[in-house]
């Protein structure tokens, strides 16, 4: 399920986001970015909707997922 990102506490989505780019095995090259320009990025790339939050009720967790990677699953 797509989660509007407009709909989220922004203490909540900035949680969230800062989750999502510290997990393990998230790669950014090979130059060392700070955590709160991955936010940055995240939250441009989530106005832009180019990235959407994504809910997954069998796992109960929520991941940042790409249109194309959306639109794929779905058979778009």
């Amino acid at each position: 399920m797509i989660i509007p990102h407009t709909e989220i506490a922004a203490d909540t989505l900035q949680t969230l986001i800062e989750e999502c780019v510290t997990r393990d095995g998230t790669d950014y090259g090979e130059h060392e970015v700070s955590t709160a320009r991955k936010v940055q990025q995240v939250m441009e790339q989530l106005e832009r909707k180019e990235i959407y939050i994504v809910y997954s009720e069998l796992l109960e967790t929520c991941t940042l997922q790409t249109k194309e990677t959306i639109s794929n699953y779905k058979g778009l």
